[in-house]
């Protein structure tokens, strides 16, 4: 009898552990528990594996993520929407970049704030884009010996 009561005990806890795991994973990749957000815009010549989910940092921090890309089919760019919580206002000559985890890491969304005095409005579009640096193309050109013209 004391057997059966340590099984079940033993399998009460796991489960427990197995339920507080699953609502830890949740909550990092941004299931539930989200702050009330507001929608920027920005067009990107090239936005290098940035999909929806893909975080949106200022300073280092998480303050968003990518809500939508797509392909705008009269200027090529990728238009893009970030949602960015609420409480952080940024000034209209906010820097919206794609940048890289490491050398070999993922793709973010970088906001580098600016000094206007005014800020972004809710649906405004953010104007100044920095496009996806592809690493394969500088070091090919640096492989190359510049840009390949002839001497």
């Amino acid at each position: 009898m004391a057997e059966n009561r340590t099984e079940i005990v033993t399998g009460a806890v796991v489960l427990v552990v197995a339920l507080g795991f699953l609502v830890w994973a949740g909550r990092g990749i941004g299931l539930g528990g989200e702050s009330a957000s507001y929608p920027l815009h920005a067009s990107f010549r090239s936005i290098g594996g940035v999909i929806p989910g893909t975080d949106v940092r200022l300073a280092g921090v998480k303050v968003g993520s990518v809500s939508a890309v797509q392909l705008n089919p009269k200027t090529f760019f990728a238009d893009t929407t970030i949602s960015v919580k609420e409480g952080i206002r940024l000034p209209e000559d906010t820097v919206i970049a794609v940048a890289q985890d490491g050398l070999l890491g993922g793709n973010y969304i970088e906001l580098i704030p600016g000094g206007a005095l005014d800020d972004l409005q809710p649906g405004d579009e953010i104007l100044d884009t920095q496009s996806a640096v592809s690493v394969l193309n500088l070091m090919m050109k640096f492989a190359g010996g510049g840009d390949g013209e002839a001497q």
